[in-house]
């Protein structure tokens, strides 16, 4: 049987840290900064994760090569 592949959309958009959690950028950060609030702002800047253990798995299945 074939290895499986790393699905390499996910992999260019996540990072998997040492202990199995998803990180990720969030989404909104591009531009129209002048429309959203400071709170809004500094939520965005800060890194994201996967709260559902279920996602978590099948994104880390999904990254590995």
């Amino acid at each position: 049987m074939p290895k499986q592949k790393t699905h390499k959309g996910l992999a260019k958009r996540v990072k998997v840290t040492a202990r199995g959690k998803i990180k990720l950028h969030k989404a909104g950060a591009s531009h129209l900064m002048s429309v959203k609030n400071a709170k809004r702002r500094r939520r965005i800047r800060r890194p994201g994760g996967i709260a559902s253990n279920v996602f978590t798995r099948k994104m880390r299945e999904a990254l590995r090569s």
